[in-house]
């Protein structure tokens, strides 16, 4: 099979798990967690790598922001038959319980895209694969299991009113990227999770969440650390 036209990978990589992410820095953290790994490909916002874990080959790739860069990962890795995906990313709380640093592993998401609803219904739902939330749940008691959000933007004028009316529902976080996961998870036959780290607490400010990330905050720090280990022990889960 010819290169993919955007993540420039190819199914001669032999990889059937992934790990993505939205930022291609994180690629060098999630390379940390590895037992061994070599540089792929950097085309745009897609940077990949392959390496081992438990002895099983795992690649990871970065997916850039939102559902329609993660749309066009996810379904190019699917044509170079990986079977497992799994999103290690950010997430701003929904709820006040949710500290900087915890971990949110979704088991639904709000489809509060611009993407999804051309590929189906909007009440088709988004949901991860049950084996993988199943198995997270076994060995992750320390991580808050729950519905959140995937939407399209932050700087909306009536963002917070937005976020306060699924946060009264019992949404407890956002990010934007699960969504369209789970969506081409169940039509392509891909199983899926999503494992976030809040970097924004609920009604705080966006600025001062991002700015945290960047500057590398323990909590924060430590926080997706865990979603990378998390990631990598529940893709190679029996080893």
């Amino acid at each position: 099979m010819s290169k993919q036209p955007h993540i420039q990978l190819d199914d001669s990589i032999n990889c059937q798990k992934a790990i993505i992410c939205g930022d291609p820095m994180r690629i060098d953290k999630i390379a940390m967690c590895l037992d061994s790994y070599e540089e792929l490909q950097y085309n745009r916002e897609f940077r990949s790598i392959k390496g081992t874990y438990k002895g099983e080959n795992i690649l990871a790739l970065s997916t850039g922001i939102g559902a329609p860069s993660t749309c066009i990962a996810i379904e190019e890795l699917n044509n170079i038959n990986v079977k497992e995906i799994i999103r290690v990313g950010s997430c701003g709380a929904m709820q006040q319980n949710i500290n900087l640093g915890d971990i949110v592993i979704a088991t639904a998401s709000v489809r509060d895209d611009g993407l999804t609803s051309k590929y189906v219904p909007q009440n088709f739902p988004a949901i991860p694969d049950i084996d993988l939330i199943t198995y997270a749940k076994e060995i992750c008691s320390f991580a808050k299991f729950g519905i959140i959000r995937s939407h399209d933007g932050f700087y909306m004028d009536n963002n917070s009113e937005v976020e306060s009316y699924w946060s009264k529902y019992g949404v407890i976080a956002a990010d934007m990227e699960s969504g369209v996961l789970f969506v081409l998870g169940a039509m392509r036959n891909i199983k899926t999770l999503s494992i976030l780290n809040n970097v924004v607490l609920y009604e705080a400010s966006l600025q001062d969440g991002v700015n945290d990330l960047v500057l590398g905050e323990s909590l924060v720090a430590n926080g997706e650390l865990k979603t990378i280990n998390l990631a990598l022990n529940i893709l190679t889960r029996g080893k």
